[in-house]
């Protein structure tokens, strides 16, 4: 039996999956595959639809390939036509194609939930014409960084690697360090303060030693040193810094994340990158959600997520409504930004539209709660990237799952109160 007669055409999937534009999304990612060359291609709606339903459920791609062999709407909206009972792909496709799409592709997936959306209602073009700013927190998938873990963490990575590569070292410091190491914890939990720095000193020094040891008996060896460059650039980067510097190390496996502290009481400072999300001041929907690299001012990101706005939607932004972080920012011939808290110039509706800017605030409460914005799992710079703007995708997808079901609770509703004004029988199954 085939899935359109297997399930109920008026489910929200399946609706969704009648509004998307896939022929677009087929044509726009064609371009990265080549044909008579290698495997035969994975259909592109398959894995569009797979990055779709990960992002809108707040999945991995292992449950949601796990999933969709459960689930007769999950395969319609991917696009097959009969019931499969084996996994579509092995989860890691999903990791090869989102590298292959990078974000240019991820901005093209937002804007067919931004075009899907139009088409449902969930948003109206007039809406597309105010958008509000703001920006947050992405955590990445890092333990909190402490100076005695980094330092054992390093060493234990080194020791591993020249294990792997036949290389002996005079000492390895596999048994004091772990010792030291729950020391350094049991010192914290008693405050002893003095003798915690002496126990982190001593896994500082054991690090160093150990660098220095595989410098001389790989000196000679040009693929040795090829192969230890990356691990001991991170140590030395490790030794180096101090309490006060800057760019400073965090993680070994994510170099790239950084300390942001946004002035929260509870969490003074998160390890991540920061995060530019765009609404519409209306119906919030997403419209652009990007990555800022270099923690840099709000100010200074503004412009560039304007852009992004026109990039996804392809109307300019005609209004912007932003909080006092973007202090500095001026409005340009096509967009006029406003400040909160801004006097001069502020009309009755303006001073109502201001106040509708605290919107966006349990918009990106949903984004991290419902979506992929609390803790990103994706592998650097690029993954910072696509996770920002998939977490974008996922909200969309979501409110258009919502109005979609709404919409189909008031028909349902208003079929049965026109029953009953005529007297016709109403059936169980309404």
């Amino acid at each position: 039996m085939e899935l359109q007669n297997l399930i109920d055409g008026r489910h929200e999937l399946a609706r969704l999956a009648e509004v998307i534009d896939w022929e677009a999304i087929a044509a726009h990612f064609g371009e990265l595959y080549i044909d008579r060359k290698g495997r035969p291609g994975i259909p592109t709606r398959l894995m569009a639809g797979l990055l779709y339903l990960k992002a809108t459920f707040k999945l991995s791609d292992e449950e949601v390939v796990r999933r969709w062999v459960e689930n007769p709407y999950w395969q319609y909206f991917c696009g097959e036509t009969y019931f499969r009972h084996e996994l579509p792909i092995h989860p890691t496709s999903l990791t090869r194609f989102r590298k292959r799409i990078g974000e240019e592709g991820s901005e093209f997936l937002l804007s067919q939930t931004v075009d899907a959306g139009l088409k449902t209602g969930a948003v109206d073009k007039r809406d597309l014409d105010a958008v509000v700013v703001d920006t947050t927190v992405m955590e990445k998938a890092v333990a909190h960084p402490t100076d005695s873990r980094l330092y054992y963490t390093s060493r234990e990575r080194l020791v591993k690697l020249a294990r792997r590569h036949g290389v002996a070292l005079r000492q390895s410091y596999t048994r004091k360090a772990k010792a030291t190491l729950h020391q350094v914890g049991r010192y914290g939990h008693a405050r002893q303060f003095k003798r915690l720095r002496r126990e982190t000193r001593r896994l500082k020094t054991w690090l160093g030693r150990v660098v220095r040891d595989i410098e001389r008996k790989t000196a000679a060896d040009t693929a040795l040193r090829a192969a230890f460059r990356d691990e001991l650039s991170l140590a030395h980067r490790l030794l180096d810094q101090q309490r006060h510097d800057r760019g400073k190390l965090y993680s070994l496996h994510a170099p790239e994340v950084e300390c942001i502290s946004k002035g929260k009481a509870r969490r003074p400072y998160e390890f991540g990158v920061k995060v530019s999300v765009a609404t519409t001041l209306r119906s919030n929907f997403v419209v652009a959600s990007h990555a800022l690299p270099g923690n840099p001012y709000d100010g200074h990101t503004l412009y560039g997520t304007l852009l992004r706005c026109f990039a996804a939607t392809g109307r300019v932004v005609k209004q912007a409504f932003v909080d006092r972080g973007y202090r500095g920012c001026t409005s340009t011939d096509n967009t006029a930004i406003y400040l909160a808290g801004q006097r001069r110039g502020i009309t009755r509706v303006l001073r109502k539209k201001l106040k509708r800017r605290n919107a966006i605030e349990p918009i990106i409460g949903h984004m991290k709660a419902e979506g992929h914005l609390d803790r990103n799992f994706l592998k650097g710079r690029l993954g910072d990237a696509i996770n920002a703007l998939m977490a974008g995708v996922g909200q969309n997808l979501r409110m258009i799952l919502k109005k979609l079901r709404l919409l189909f609770a008031l028909i349902m509703r208003w079929l049965f109160a026109a029953r009953i004004t005529l007297n016709v029988p109403v059936p169980l199954s309404a």
